[in-house]
């Protein structure tokens, strides 16, 4: 049995897996694809081998190549777990003496923190804009949506699937409800121009589009869902930030932002969190982080502290007390 048949047989609603057993049955190795190989010639050194190629990436077989890869540390990890899992249910109903992934080691990820300019995020978000509101389907076309979530993303501070949990139950009369995942604290956003315009954009998107596909708007506020795709549909995550990312890539193309300063849709919160105005304590309770540890990657303030007290200075000083 190759790898490939092992995998399909584990059904996953978890979307997250699936990319992650995409990554390694397709990953070209010597002998063919990843896939290909049998599940009983599956050995820690062959997951290792194949954990290190993916984090370090390879360089162009030859000049003017253009076979290069570059290496996903992070990428490598979420494989090398999504094969312990497989394995480990595989050794559960027979398909594995034993768990290969064991004893492999994970590849040191690099600490890298994305805080968007603001320039950036201001020359993006009006790309944004203008590009989603071209006809759709035509060239240069971008989602109209996506300048609406960014605005949303950026004021509450929210992840891309937590924009998507947005829904009408959400709307209050003091603000915008973030409720958020991954154990971070739910709050409130105080409404301004932008975030009440943002979401009020939405809301027309999404009766527009019910209207044309001659849906059902639902009854329950919380079974109506602000952000919706072309298809009249709640848009799921993955559509989201996939077109965020071709979003990008267009504004590079079209020399709005430079290569090195594009970013990834969880930029957003990051500079929401850190452009909140107020003390520490403040910005934390803004981003809903439940722990400091959480919230520390997400400030970026550079704080003014004052220097020590010299020695001399501290001599002075104890020499006018001594009477």
């Amino acid at each position: 049995m190759s790898f490939s048949d092992f995998g399909s047989m584990v059904s996953t609603p978890r979307h997250r897996c699936l990319i992650h057993g995409d990554a390694a049955v397709t990953h070209p190795t010597k002998r063919g694809a990843f896939g290909d190989v049998q599940v009983s010639a599956m050995t820690p050194a062959v997951i290792q081998t194949l954990v290190e190629d993916i984090a370090k990436g390879r360089p162009e077989s030859r000049p003017g190549a253009g076979d290069a890869r570059r290496g996903y540390p992070s990428k490598a990890n979420h494989v090398l777990r999504y094969l312990r899992r497989l394995c480990a249910w595989g050794v559960r109903h027979g398909h594995c003496q034993n768990n290969p992934g064991r004893g492999v080691k994970q590849t040191k990820e690099r600490k890298k923190r994305q805080f968007p300019k603001d320039q950036a995020y201001v020359s993006l978000v009006a790309f944004a804009r203008e590009r989603g509101q071209l006809k759709p389907h035509s060239k240069g076309s971008q989602p109209p949506y996506l300048a609406a979530v960014a605005e949303i993303a950026f004021s509450c501070r929210l992840r891309g699937v937590e924009v998507c949990d947005l829904n009408d139950a959400d709307i209050l009369a003091e603000g915008l409800q973030n409720r958020r995942r991954k154990g971070s604290l739910t709050n409130i956003t105080a409404w301004n121009p932008r975030l009440q315009a943002a979401v009020a954009e939405l809301q027309a998107r999404r009766t527009a589009l019910i209207s044309a596909k001659k849906g059902v708007t639902p009854m329950r506020a919380e079974d109506r869902p602000l952000l919706y795709g072309e298809d009249g549909a709640p848009l799921a995550r993955s559509s989201l930030h996939s077109a965020w990312k071709r979003l990008v890539a267009a504004a590079v193309v079209a020399g709005v932002i430079a290569e090195e300063d594009t970013f990834a849709m969880h930029g957003l919160k990051r500079r929401g969190i850190s452009n909140t105005e107020g003390t520490r304590a403040e910005k934390k309770d803004a981003s809903g982080h439940a722990t400091e540890q959480a919230f520390a990657i997400y400030d970026d303030e550079i704080k003014l502290v004052p220097a020590p007290v010299h020695p001399i200075d501290k001599l002075a000083r104890a020499a006018k007390k001594t009477p």
